[in-house]
């Protein structure tokens, strides 16, 4: 089988290998497709070396079909489509203990820290598997995931219908925020001063603000009549983004932190205390929010035809990560089934 690896240096080869056998408790998936997303991206500049051990078969955004069960799978046969929640957790950490096993303090995220699903084959725990309706297109379900990210952001914010939000930031998932924050009742606008990125957010009927050509504080007064937005979710990963959010949300709104910030940010805590806001981390996601997710992208609430730049065939992988580095790329899905 064909498998896509990072091997360090900014490299991504394709190379072929032999299935792994079967563990008790696994299936094997024939993968379809899968999307690139930042993370993947982090993970290609070597950010994420200290988990990954190269050569790593990376990526966990993708859809397929179950071609062979392990020993003691039930509820599942060969042939269903399926796409999975690549989260692992040990069940025992005082995270888990509390319910949060989506962010146990000993996760294994499958792509990251373990095999992804940049090959043909892969084998994982039946607990994984979500399942897809017919409904769904094996093309378009490899956005359940980060669909699900979205959902459990705006979830997290506990945004209500008729409020207003705030997206900083227009890449992918921000664009995904906007478009599940919408379908949740919330008025939205995303800030952004990438042109290209407005254009695909405008593309999509969203509503856009550009902040080197508009105060945005000024711009969000006016739209919110004084008050301030209910939420703010902060997508970019920008010190300067950070800095400025607090002045866009109102008093007791919600600042939801979704970019992985590298390092400590500077924060206007004056802000905080007067208007006595909260702050949130929102990480990955938890089983509603795919279940939620595959609801949205089957109702076509996901417009995935104008999110999805291009496939390409999993030979092709290294122009996929070149692209998306280059900003010439919303999402890029790898066609990997042969």
């Amino acid at each position: 089988m064909l498998t896509a690896n990072y091997v360090g240096d900014r490299t991504i080869t394709v190379d072929e290998r032999e299935p792994q056998a079967l563990r008790p408790g696994e299936v094997r998936i024939a993968v379809a497709y899968v999307g690139i997303c930042g993370t993947d991206l982090h993970v290609f500049h070597g950010d994420m070396d200290g988990r990954v051990t190269a050569p790593a078969t990376i990526g966990h955004e993708m859809s397929g079909t179950i071609a062979e069960l392990g020993p003691g799978v039930e509820g599942w046969a060969v042939g269903d489509p399926v796409t999975v929640m690549p989260l692992s957790w040990d069940g025992t950490c005082p995270a888990c203990r509390a319910g949060n096993e989506h962010i146990c303090q000993n996760l294994d995220f499958i792509g990251i820290d373990s095999p992804g699903a940049l090959q043909e084959s892969w084998n994982v725990p039946a607990s994984t598997l979500v399942r897809l309706p017919d409904a769904v297109s094996l093309r378009d379900a490899a956005l359940v995931e980060p669909v699900a990210v979205a959902v459990h952001d705006v979830r997290r914010s506990e945004l209500a219908p008729g409020d207003k939000a705030v997206v900083i930031g227009a890449g992918p998932i921000g664009v995904l925020i906007a478009t599940v924050a919408e379908a949740f009742g919330a008025e939205v606008v995303i800030a952004e001063i990438d042109p290209r990125r407005r254009a695909v957010a405008e593309g999509i009927g969203l509503r856009t603000l550009d902040p080197s050509a508009v105060d945005q504080v000024a711009w969000v007064e006016e739209w919110t009549g004084g008050a301030g937005a209910d939420v703010v979710f902060e997508v970019s990963g920008s010190a300067a983004a950070v800095l400025g959010a607090t002045a866009l949300a109102k008093v007791r709104g919600t600042l939801v932190v979704v970019a992985i910030h590298s390092q400590p940010r500077p924060i206007d805590l004056h802000r905080l205390f007067w208007r006595e806001l909260r702050i949130l981390g929102a990480r990955v996601y938890q089983r509603q929010d795919f279940e939620r997710a595959i609801e949205l992208v089957a109702d076509g609430a996901i417009p995935a035809d104008r999110l999805i730049t291009r496939v390409v065939p999993l030979p092709e992988v290294a122009s996929a990560f070149a692209d998306l580095e280059a900003g010439q790329a919303m999402k890029i899905l790898v066609e990997v089934g042969r």
